[in-house]
């Protein structure tokens, strides 16, 4: 596997020219899942146009802190007219045995970013990558190209994705609930639902490896990702998901990202992000 060596000012520079260039251009493994049909209303969808923003990362990876660098900019500053950059740092764990084993790496995302190179025809899985809306792979190192990728990705139509209120459980805090929406899609295949669970923010200090010495900080770090249902070719979905956290895990510091995708991993139909209730 190809694991993105290359040096880490140079990419950081690039990186940062490129969000620069972006804002002044015009215009897991599903443990403790359960589901259930139940009828609901759902209270809020994506205000902005959803862009699904998906970085393959590891802490052993000397190039991936500045790719981290900058999806925790593209979380807070949004620097896309009229989209939502719903972000999702996914860690691989193909680095884990040179030295230093990644506590947030999932086999379950790696093989998820080996799905995304069957699928786009790519040669073989590296760090960091960058996927957007399920279809481009972004040229870390081209502002222009990340541009051009992100604004034509708000141009592309996309279904309402609604997720509820997400609430604790009162009697066991390790328990999260919540309601899941899509409408119906004109496609004629079915898509795949899925729903994340990411943390806001992780720091870790890292100890051994290509980034030992080094305190790193992540966004929206999964830690559950899985298939909830499918969306029917002309139906709407509706399902209850109750998600049991990690023990330890801050309720406050866990965002839900819920998406459609066509299978493949393929194209993203609509994706929306929210929450727990303060």
């Amino acid at each position: 596997m190809s694991r993105g060596r290359s040096a880490q000012s140079s990419v950081a520079a690039v990186l940062f020219c490129g969000l620069l260039f972006l804002q002044t251009a015009p215009t897991a493994d599903g443990r403790g899942l359960q589901v259930e049909n139940r009828t609901a209303t759902a209270e809020t969808s994506s205000p902005d146009h959803p862009i699904l923003v998906e970085l393959f990362t590891s802490e052993g990876c000397s190039s991936c802190p500045p790719a981290d660098a900058l999806l925790l900019k593209m979380d807070t500053s949004q620097p896309v007219p009229g989209a939502q950059l719903i972000v999702l740092s996914e860690h691989v764990d193909y680095w884990d045995h040179d030295g230093w084993k990644d506590p947030n790496s999932s086999p379950t995302l790696t093989e998820r970013q080996t799905a995304y190179v069957g699928a786009l025809g790519l040669k073989t899985p590296y760090t960091p990558q960058i996927i957007v809306d399920g279809t481009t792979e972004l040229r870390i190192g081209d502002p222009q190209q990340t541009s051009k990728m992100l604004h034509e990705a708000v141009a592309s139509p996309k279904i309402p994705v609604r997720i509820g209120e997400v609430t604790v459980d009162a009697g066991d805090p390790a328990v999260i609930q919540t309601h899941i929406e899509a409408d119906g899609s004109s496609d004629k295949h079915n898509a795949d639902v899925f729903v994340a669970v990411a943390l806001d923010r992780v720091e870790s200090q890292v100890l051994r490896g290509e980034n030992g010495g080094r305190h790193l900080t992540h966004v929206a770090v999964v830690v559950q990702l899985t298939k909830i249902g499918k969306l029917k070719k002309g139906q709407s979905f509706g399902e209850t998901v109750q998600l049991k956290l990690k023990p330890g895990t801050d309720a406050k510091n866990v965002r839900i990202v819920a998406f459609v995708q066509e299978p493949g991993p393929g194209r993203l139909l609509g994706a929306a992000l929210r929450k727990p209730a303060s």
